[in-house]
């Protein structure tokens, strides 16, 4: 393809003008009528350039939001709620070594990257068995085996809320967030296949 980047022309891209009965090629690209989501970055119409030109002049960025989502689409942060990994604190990476526990800084390097080796054989191994990325976090949370079974993770499950729940540990409210990973992982799992 030959882009043309001044015009946003997009030569040989081989698609029609998507207005009905144009014959032209459609060399512009235009926002299609699924919006870009969690699921993707959405779909594309392509125009010839009086059609995008009409497109673009009667084009709502904001048709079918409400009044709140104009508004925090507009604002100056709209896109940065999250993090991303190059702009964390921690850019991605776990909390640094403790160097004193080290007599060679390479020793500190090696660990991380065994740990980083070790959880990457463990995703591998979580895709092999056919078990979801939120399966996965569910079993690291409950700190579960993939092979264990159900009696395991009610055993697991009882010991956990055991040592997080403020009725079970003197009254230590400071764990209720990790309380509540507990419970989410262990209603997403016993409701999995691998439960059932």
């Amino acid at each position: 393809m030959n882009h043309d980047k001044f015009h946003g022309r997009v030569r040989g891209t081989g698609q029609p003008c998507h207005a009905p009965g144009c014959e032209e090629a459609g060399e512009f690209r235009a926002p299609g009528v699924r919006r870009p989501g969690f699921d993707g970055p959405g779909d594309y119409r392509w125009f010839c350039l009086d059609h995008v030109r009409q497109f673009n002049a009667g084009y709502d960025f904001f048709a079918g939001m409400t009044p709140e989502e104009i508004l925090k689409a507009q604002s100056p942060l709209s896109g940065w709620e999250r993090e991303t990994r190059a702009f964390r604190p921690d850019a991605g990476i776990d909390s640094p070594p403790r160097w004193a526990d080290f007599a060679d800084p390479l020793e500190a390097i090696s660990q991380r990257a065994r740990a980083r080796r070790e959880d990457h054989m463990r995703a591998a191994d979580a895709a092999r068995r056919g078990i979801s990325p939120d399966e996965r976090r569910a079993y690291d949370t409950l700190r579960l085996a993939y092979d264990a079974d159900r009696r395991s993770l009610r055993s697991r499950y009882s010991e956990l809320v055991r040592k997080y729940h403020p009725d079970r540990n003197g009254g230590d409210r400071s764990f209720e967030g990790r309380l509540q990973e507990v419970v989410e992982a262990y209603n997403l799992l016993k409701s999995s296949a691998a439960f059932a």
